[in-house]
């Protein structure tokens, strides 16, 4: 029985049969195994039990779950095109100057021969200049300090995804 408390998404997620609710999972975050995960869960009371076990599933991922998360994700600077999500995440970038995007451009070549995926971070709310300074710094760690940066920049993606799920009207 869903509660007035329950925001209108969530309890629509709660419901849905498996494969629309993978589905809608795999918008959030490209991991068949963060999604099982999650579905596994169901029902969720709250949106704060969602994202703690979305928090629990992105902590439990291997390298390989982590690769196939990463390569649902455009490279910063060149969102998906008729993607309204990665377009807005990546909005940062949008007014940038050209010879930022060139910049940004070039480092995340760099950054893809070095560590083998796409530069990944949380740019929603970050500027152009923000995201080329993270890259820059970035570049210098190790491929276990990478990975777990990704890890942490991916749950806080999927945090702000789910929050989009959770409130949308049934």
């Amino acid at each position: 029985m869903t509660t007035t408390s329950t925001p209108p998404g969530l309890a629509r997620f709660n419901v849905l049969e498996e494969h629309a609710a993978l589905a809608d999972l795999h918008e959030a975050c490209a991991s068949s195994e963060w999604g099982r995960r999650l579905l596994a869960a169901r029902p969720y009371t709250t949106a704060d039990d969602l994202y703690a076990a979305s928090d629990a599933a992105m902590a439990e991922l291997s390298t390989a779950d982590l690769e196939e998360a990463m390569a649902g994700h455009a490279p910063i600077g060149r969102p998906k095109p008729g993607d309204p999500t990665s377009a807005r995440e990546q909005a940062g970038m949008a007014g940038a100057a050209e010879e930022l995007k060139t910049e940004m451009l070039e480092l995340n070549l760099a950054y893809q021969d070095k560590f083998g995926h796409v530069f990944l971070i949380c740019a929603t709310g970050r500027t152009g200049e923000q995201m080329r300074d993270a890259v820059k710094e970035r570049i210098g760690n190790s491929p276990e300090q990478e990975r777990e940066i990704v890890r942490t920049e991916l749950g806080k993606i999927n945090r702000i995804r789910l929050a989009r799920l959770v409130e949308e009207d049934a």
